[in-house]
Order: C-alpha cells, then structure tokens, then sequence
C-alpha cells in the first residue's frame, strides 16, 4: 500500500534518475531498501543521496558507505559515521507513509538541516537499526 501512496514522489525520483542515465547514472534494485536506486547522479558537490518516494539518488559507487550524522556535521555532538543506505532506507519508509504529503511536510520541519526531526530519526535508524518516525 505504501508504494502505490508516494508513487507520485517515486514518479518524481524515476524521472530525474533518468534524465542523468546519460550522463553516468546507472540503475539497480535495492531490495533491503525497497528501493530503486540511481548510483553515480551526477549532480556537483561532496558525496550525498536524495529520497524520492521508492527511488534513491545518489553520487557515490556505492550506497552502503559511511557518512556523517547530522548532528555531527552541524557540531552539536561527535557520533560515529552511520551507513548512508540505513539512513536512506528510513526516508523510504517516511515517504511510503506519508505518501505525496511527505514533501510539504519535510519541508515545513525545516528541510534539510539538523533541525528537522525527518533527518534526525533517519540519522537515529541507522545508528540503533530503530526509530525510523520522528519522534
């Protein structure tokens, strides 16, 4: 049920991966993250990964590779990097709950930052493997 409910933002993520397979992008089945997963976006800027519904976009090889907390980046406390791929998995599982309503929502708890309570459960997920709802 939860990925008939954001298909629009999946439709969202499909399109965008798509238009970069031309330019490095190159698709692959992630089933631990019930995802479609676009490796190598071509997008400048450090390493990072984008959710979209079921799809996740992202600039690196390789999705399950070490990153920083939010709260690490933003300096409020020093954590252990978490796996980008746990923390992604737990945007999926926001996304297919809240369906087309997650965007506005996401938006509205500050986007992306360490002040939004979206990023901070996937920043706890994919330390403690729980927690993935804001809480």
């Amino acid at each position: 049920m939860g990925a008939c409910w954001t298909l629009p933002n999946t439709l969202l993520g499909l399109l965008l991966g798509v238009a970069c397979l031309p330019f490095g992008a190159r698709l692959q089945w992630r089933s631990r993250e019930l995802a479609l997963a676009f490796r190598r976006m071509p997008w400048p800027g450090p390493g990072g990964a984008l959710t979209l519904g079921n799809v996740i976009l992202y600039t690196s090889d390789e999705l399950n590779t070490p990153c920083l907390t939010y709260a690490h980046r933003a300096g409020q406390r020093q954590e252990q990097p978490i796996s980008l791929a746990d923390h992604e998995r737990a945007h999926v599982y926001q996304f297919m709950l809240l369906g087309p309503l997650f965007l506005p929502v996401y938006l509205l708890c500050g986007g992306v930052s360490v002040r939004n309570p979206f990023e901070r459960s996937a920043d706890r997920y994919a330390q403690s493997g729980r927690g993935w709802w804001p809480s």
